[in-house]
């Protein structure tokens, strides 16, 4: 017997197959009324690459060259729905030439004779969406050449597409996937001759979804930095397609644009990546530069809070600190147990990171990603800050997330100052972890401390009662800072500093006091496009809580400048000197 949620989700996949048969008798377009500028930006080397039978998606490399693409041995679900989102088609059209295109025209006129009648994988509004978005931005790629029965078959699989998203896009689950189907349909509706009936419910809808999806400070409910580049990337699509179709943009969707933009350059970091938080990586190259020049939209916000993220960024340094609980519920299926994790970046290098997500790695990285231990911040006895819990929908959601986050930042004398704690460690030890950020106003340096507190006499009463303080062992922590992979770290002689070497040729040294022990181990860097985990290294910091406030202090600054003097930290609470 099926688990319910297996049940859903087999019945869902029925009626979408259902639903493309059936939309098969509409009458189809026969050309185009207007073709939307191709927007999606592709890889010439990934275009070679899929030339020469290599295909890359979702984590696993396939070496076909001599096969069709859908022949090709599929190792999962995941690649088989990357393929079937036809967001490979952008490097093909990157390399554009003769070889390529027949390339294309092959593979995407050998989907519509397999699946085009509501068959394979493929059937799903967001991945239906996605495919009609890049069939229509390279129509031309693809067309040039073709003959009539080709052509029409384009056409009519179009139009199937587009009926379908017309009838089964409600399905889709608010967010990223109802952003995409909505905005092929739009797409459809206005390029497609016979459409353009679809068009007004699904601009009313877009509307609708960009008002309850999208805050007031332009974020999502997933927190999920990539994901917002995405459908930031999306809203501009639909809204440049309106405009060229001469009609109107709805004020929902052009104030949404205009929230979340200030928001992405925010978390952008000084190399231009986004900061890789709950899920999300840098992005792809160029895309969040394409979109921010798009919308048009010039202004960024100040340093301070964007989506839950604390911003702090002088010279060529940029921090970014995730400075809120975990997304809750649903929105917490890719979140990450983070809080108070930071990244830092110097110049076009980054330095400090998180290890990413793991997801495309398989299910044992992906719930390795998750955890506190793979992000740059405090763990106390091996516990995460939030743990995984329950399972709904078939995925993993966080529980047990810090119900408190205060967060302030201020000016300091020589910089600028994040503080921020979270009670995330309270329930099992009655302990607050609280974090000092200092960066001076040349950016060439930060000073920062990590504490483990009590707060009130029931805190107290609980860390009492643990049972490493019973046994008068203390309870022991880790403070790690993941290392890019392109950082070559050396501990210097007599152990007392870190050297940390930049491929720019900027050298920063890593010093730490208290009573914690400084290491230098191994760690990972996850991300999307590779094979494997790439091997780094990671700073940590290790000791035990023996009392009820320990605080360790450490610094990153540049070799080549005065150090940065953390007991100047002390000044602001002399009790825990």
């Amino acid at each position: 017997m099926f688990k319910p949620d297996r049940m859903t989700a087999r019945t869902t996949r029925w009626m979408h197959r259902l639903h493309a048969r059936l939309a098969g008798r509409v009458r189809p377009a026969t050309g185009f009324v207007s073709q939307p500028e191709p927007r999606t930006i592709g890889s010439f080397a990934r275009g070679r690459q899929l030339l020469a039978g290599n295909f890359l998606f979702a984590g696993h490399l396939v070496e076909a060259p001599k096969t069709m693409l859908w022949d090709i041995d599929l190792p999962d679900a995941p690649f088989e729905e990357e393929l079937h989102g036809f967001v490979w088609l952008d490097d093909l059209a990157a390399v554009a030439d003769h070889t390529t295109r027949e390339r294309a025209q092959n593979w995407l006129f050998e989907w519509i004779n397999r699946y085009g009648s509501g068959k394979g994988a493929g059937w799903s509004p967001d991945l239906t969406g996605r495919r009609i978005i890049r069939w229509i931005h390279h129509a031309l790629f693809v067309l040039r050449g073709a003959d009539k029965d080709q052509s029409d078959g384009f056409f009519r699989s179009l139009s199937r597409q587009t009926v379908f998203l017309s009838r089964r896009w409600h399905t889709c689950s608010p967010g990223l996937p109802r952003f995409e189907a909505l905005t092929g349909l739009i797409y459809a509706g206005l390029s497609l001759e016979g459409m353009d009936r679809h068009v007004d419910g699904a601009v009313r809808t877009l509307a609708r979804d960009c008002q309850s999806q999208v805050d007031a400070e332009g974020g999502i409910p997933t927190r999920n930095p990539e994901e917002l580049l995405e459908v930031f990337t999306l809203l501009t699509w639909a809204a440049a397609a309106l405009i060229e179709a001469g009609r109107p943009v709805p004020p929902e969707l052009q104030s949404a644009i205009e929230r979340i933009a200030p928001t992405l350059r925010t978390l952008r970091h000084a190399d231009g990546g986004l900061a890789r938080f709950h899920g999300g990586g840098r992005g792809l190259e160029g895309r969040l530069d394409t979109a921010l020049a798009a919308s048009g939209v010039k202004n960024r916000s100040a340093d301070g809070l964007a989506m839950g993220y604390a911003r702090l960024s002088a010279g060529r340094t940029s921090v970014i600190v995730d400075a809120s609980a975990p997304p809750a519920g649903r929105a917490s299926y890719n979140a990450h147990a983070s809080t108070l994790a930071f990244e830092l970046t110097s110049g076009r290098r980054p330095l400090v990171v998180n290890c990413g997500s793991g997801a495309i790695f398989g299910a044992k990285w992906r719930r390795a990603g998750r955890a506190t231990p793979s992000h740059s911040t405090l763990c106390l006895d091996g516990y995460s800050s939030a743990r995984l819990g329950g399972r709904r929908g078939g995925v993993d959601l966080l529980t047990d997330t810090p119900k408190e986050v205060p967060i302030e930042i201020s000016q300091a004398p020589d910089g600028v100052r994040f503080e921020g704690g979270h009670d995330g460690y309270g329930k099992p030890y009655g302990l607050t972890h609280a974090r000092k950020l200092e960066l001076t106003f040349d950016g060439r340096g930060m000073a920062g401390e990590d504490l483990l507190l009590t707060v009130d006499d029931a805190g107290k009463r609980r860390f009492d009662k643990s049972p490493q303080i019973v046994a008068l062992k203390g309870i022991p922590f880790h403070i790690r800072f993941h290392l890019h992979p392109e950082v070559d770290a050396t501990v210097d002689m007599g152990g007392t500093s870190i050297s940390l070497a930049l491929k720019s040729g900027e050298l920063w040294l890593f010093r730490h006091e208290g009573v914690a022990e400084m290491t230098l181990e191994p760690s990972v860097y996850l991300e999307k496009g590779r094979l494997r985990p790439r091997a780094t290294k990671q700073i940590v910091l290790s000791g035990r809580a023996m009392d009820y406030a320990t605080r360790i202090r450490w610094s990153l600054a540049k070799a080549q400048d005065t150090p940065i003097s953390i007991r100047d930290l002390n000044r602001d609470d002399p009790d825990l000197t």
